[in-house]
Order: C-alpha cells, then sequence, then structure tokens
C-alpha cells in the first residue's frame, strides 16, 4: 500500500478527502500551467539563434509538451493526494497510457518538421523538376511508412501497459507467434501494398506529378498513400489504383526519365495540300508558342492514303501539360488556316457538282461561291 506523503492539517480535517485530493490536482495542473508558459518563453529567448528545425519543433510541440506537463504533475498529486488505494492505480495507469500517446504525437510531429524542411530545399515549381519530384515521392511515402510504424508501437506500449491483454501488445512488437501469423495473413493485401510503397519509394517507378497512362486513362500522380495511388484525370475525375499495380501490371510513364516529351500532331488532308505552306503555318504557330523548348520541330508526311495524307508534326516541349496544349492549338490554328486558305483540301465524303459553264481549275487558295457540294 502506498504511502501518502500529505496529512490533512487539523484545522481542515472537517473537508472531505475526496475535495482535499482535487484542490491537490488542481493545483498541480495549475503550477504545471505556469511551468510550462515560463519554460516556452525561456527557450524562445535562447533557441533565437539556433536551427530551424529546433525552433519550429518548440513551436510545433508546444501542446504535447503542456499536456506531458499536466500529466507529471497529476501523476504527482495523485500519489500524495489522501485518495484510494485503487483510484489512484486506475488514474495513474490512464495517465501511462497518455504520456505513451504524447510521446508518440511528439515524434510524428518532429518527423513532419524535418521532412518539411528538408522538402523546401527541393521546388517543384520550375520546369526541370525531376529531382524534386523524386525528392517529394520519397519523403511523403517514408513519412506515411513511419506514422504507421509509430502508431503500432505506441499501440503495442499502451496494450503491454494492460495486463489482460500484455500478450497483444508483445506479439504487435515482436511480430511472431499464431496470432501473429494470423494477423499478417489477414492484413496480407494491406502488407502487400505497404511493402510496394517502400520498393516504389527507393525505385520510383512513379513520382509525384508524373505523367501517366493507365488502363487508356491519362492523368497525373496526385497523391502516393500508404496503399494506393492517386491518379488525376484530364476531366477531373480521380483514379484510385493500388501501388501493389505499379509492380505487377505494366504501365505508361511519360515522364519517367524527364518532364521534356515530344508531342506529336497528326493532320489528314488532301494530296494536294502544299506542304512547304502547311509547315510554314505549323513553324508559326509553334515559334509564338511559350511553351516550346526550341529544341525540335519537324512536320512530316507520315502516310500516303487514297484520297488524302497523313501528316505528322513531331514538336518538343517543357512538360506533358504543354504537350497537351499545343496538340490543341497546332490543330485549331492549322484546321482555322485550311479553311481559310484552302477549303477545297480538307477531306470530305460525297460527291462534288460544277455548273456547266464552269471549267474545272486546280486547286485554289480559296472556292468559287457558285460552287455546289451534295454531302
Amino acid at each position: 500500500m502506498p504511502l501518502h506523503a500529505f496529512k490533512i492539517p487539523a484545522f481542515l480535517s472537517w473537508i472531505p478527502a475526496w475535495a482535499v485530493g482535487l484542490a491537490l490536482i488542481a493545483g498541480a495542473l495549475a503550477a504545471a500551467l505556469v511551468a510550462h508558459e515560463l519554460l516556452v518563453r525561456a527557450l524562445k529567448r535562447g533557441l533565437q539563434r539556433s536551427s530551424e528545425f529546433t525552433r519550429s519543433l518548440l513551436i510545433r510541440t508546444r501542446a504535447p509538451g503542456r499536456l506531458a506537463l499536466m500529466v507529471a504533475a497529476t501523476s504527482w498529486a495523485l500519489k500524495v493526494a489522501p485518495i484510494p488505494d485503487r483510484l489512484e492505480r486506475l488514474f495513474l495507469h490512464i495517465l501511462l497510457v497518455a504520456f505513451i500517446v504524447l510521446v508518440g504525437w511528439a515524434v510524428m510531429t518532429a518527423a513532419d518538421i524535418g521532412m518539411a524542411l528538408y522538402l523546401r530545399k527541393h521546388r517543384t515549381d520550375v520546369a526541370d523538376n525531376l529531382h524534386a519530384r523524386k525528392m517529394l515521392t520519397q519523403t511523403r511515402i517514408l513519412r506515411r511508412l513511419l506514422n504507421v510504424l509509430v502508431f503500432v508501437v505506441t499501440a503495442a506500449l499502451v496494450l503491454m501497459t494492460i495486463p489482460g491483454v500484455k500478450q497483444v501488445g508483445v506479439s504487435l512488437l515482436a511480430a511472431g507467434g499464431a496470432a501473429g501469423i494470423i494477423v499478417g495473413l489477414a492484413l496480407q493485401p494491406v502488407l502487400s501494398n505497404l511493402l510496394a510503397g517502400v520498393q516504389i519509394a527507393f525505385t520510383q517507378p512513379i513520382r509525384i506529378d508524373d505523367a501517366v497512362v493507365i488502363q487508356n486513362e491519362f492523368g497525373h500522380v496526385e497523391e502516393i498513400k500508404s496503399t494506393y495511388v492517386v491518379i488525376r484525370l484530364r476531366d477531373e475525375r480521380r483514379l484510385i489504383v493500388p501501388l501493389k499495380f505499379f509492380l505487377d501490371q505494366p504501365f505508361q510513364n511519360w515522364t519517367r526519365e524527364s518532364a521534356a516529351l515530344i508531342a506529336e500532331v497528326m493532320l489528314l488532308v488532301d494530296q494536294r495540300v502544299p506542304i512547304d505552306c502547311l509547315r510554314a503555318t505549323v513553324e508559326e504557330v509553334v515559334h509564338a508558342w511559350p511553351g516550346w523548348d526550341g529544341k525540335l520541330l519537324k512536320v512530316e508526311v507520315n502516310d500516303v492514303r487514297e484520297r488524302s495524307l497523313e501528316i505528322r508534326c513531331r514538336i518538343s516541349v517543357r512538360n506533358s501539360a504543354e504537350a497537351v496544349a499545343l496538340r490543341s492549338e497546332v490543330r485549331e490554328k492549322v484546321i482555322g488556316w485550311l479553311q481559310r486558305e484552302y477549303p477545297a483540301s480538307l477531306p470530305r465524303n460525297g460527291v462534288e457538282f460544277m455548273p456547266p459553264e464552269a471549267e474545272p481549275t486546280p486547286l485554289a487558295a480559296r472556292s468559287s461561291p457558285r460552287e455546289q457540294r451534295v454531302q
């Protein structure tokens, strides 16, 4: 039986023991709050010239630090307060659990601060952001895995404080025994995705903001979670893909080695269209486009069909977003140019009739208004 150090004075003997206990706890909490405030102010003055990590850690751990001091003060008050031993043991156990949770909270906070400061050195809002996206992907995956590990360890330590379920906590830490095997088999899909996340963090078949094609869906990697990946599609839908998919199934990654891409635009025109004029129009459109990197611009006949030519335009761009926008721009401008200057060169189905007095002429820049078409 623990001995209580606090003795109620004779002139206060009329006060119930539970009221004295509550008063001691309240006084201990008030002293803890005052001591925490004074300690934080002193540390702020003393750490003004310290590293940014230390200052950020002090700010972010202010709440868990305050709660830790309150737990310690309450624990002391319970040991000296005149309360029954059974209640004392119950409250001390609750405070021990709270302290373990606070330690886990502080570890997660410190990890988040360290990784956030590390990512500040790697900017992703620049044209050549390949290395930055590598670091961002690794950091996010490892941070989530660390959070899972801290959660498991914290839960195991909490369970180990309970005599009836202590073995469960030991099994979680040791990952052994029949219970560990059963849990491992039941959680095999989750564990396989977690291990896939570790492999992806180091091998990096995908990274944040990579342009990928999965099951004929084009999109960008928006988030990489602990067990799945969020792909942002062109129409703002979200495709959820398990992490294990990227290790077991083939997919296209347009930005695996570099953010730069070759944008290809295919055009179908009449065989009589002037190729030199078409090439000059495409070059004019591309030179006016701010996203062109100036490395590659080719306009070539890709195929000769029965009634048309297939023109392929190959243009180098800085990233996938520029590639999508430039393709649309080239198509729009070239079709508009053909409609204005060479409308007869556009593909059509049907038979074209001309009045008897009209004589056939070569492909002209503009069609005669007297021409009539039957589609």
